[in-house]
């Protein structure tokens, strides 16, 4: 399978580095200029090779460039940050690329688990889904929460975001992109609850995801490592989006 990424930074290394069976690395797009090995700052030239799936590691930006590009070449699109669309008109017109080309959308697990539980119970009927994001004061740095508080200052846990995921994914596109991933698979952006929260209290990201429906009831927590790259995401990220490319080659598919 020929795969292309879209990125270079603590996910897009890592799928790289993992050296995947039956998976070869054709090409990956960076912003900034670079003509070394498969790295291309070119779209064009990135766009020139034939792709089996191209995994997006970049940023919402990144999505609303090449998105459409990559499923109108009949390749497979492999998105992390789903917070991307909380922009419909986006969604609609790559689903619509993808279905006229005969390509798919694909949305990893990326830094969250129990979507396939919480896609699961959306069949029979979702009440309500709440998913909680709390990381320490310095994943903050650079977003619209500097502005509402003192991020050094902070001795307690501060919520800086409590609201509709459409709006909370859009202020803090680099940080609650799992949120808008539990959206899609339940309730939609503006059904499903984030709270954001700065808390001076951990050093690792604590993700919540508490959902009701006609299944029952359940309740998802993880603790998870910081990326030595880049502190707004969490290691499993890029462990996940390995776990998802990897699944592409595979004839083995564990929780699809």
């Amino acid at each position: 399978m020929k795969l292309g990424l879209i990125g270079y930074g603590a996910i897009g290394k890592h799928v790289e580095a993992a050296g995947l069976e039956n998976i070869e690395l054709v090409a990956v797009l960076v912003r900034r200029p670079r003509q070394e090995g498969v790295l291309t700052h070119e779209p064009d030239r990135f766009f020139a090779h034939d792709f089996d799936a191209v995994a997006e590691c970049a940023g919402h930006e990144a999505v609303r460039m090449h998105g459409q590009r990559v499923l109108e070449s009949g390749a497979d699109f492999l998105v992390t940050s789903v917070g991307a669309f909380t922009d419909t008109a986006l969604f609609d017109r790559l689903l619509a690329a993808a279905k006229a080309n005969g390509a798919r959308l694909i949305l990893p697990s990326g830094g969250i688990g129990a979507l396939d539980i919480l896609s699961s119970a959306a069949v029979g009927g979702l009440e309500s889904v709440t998913v909680t994001v709390r990381k320490d004061p310095s994943a903050w740095k650079g977003t619209i929460a500097e502005t509402l508080v003192d991020l050094d200052a902070l001795k307690a846990p501060h919520t800086v975001f409590d609201g509709p995921v459409r709006e909370g994914a859009r202020l803090y596109p680099q940080n609650v992109n799992i949120s808008a991933a539990a959206a899609i698979a339940g309730l939609g952006l503006d059904k499903t609850r984030v709270v954001i929260v700065a808390d001076p209290t951990i050093t690792t990201h604590i993700v919540e995801l508490e959902a009701r429906g006609a299944f029952g009831r359940f309740t998802f927590r993880e603790d998870v490592a910081v990326s030595e790259e880049n502190r707004k995401t969490g290691k499993l990220v890029a462990m996940a989006m390995v776990k998802s490319v990897r699944q592409l080659a595979s004839t083995l598919v564990v929780a699809a």
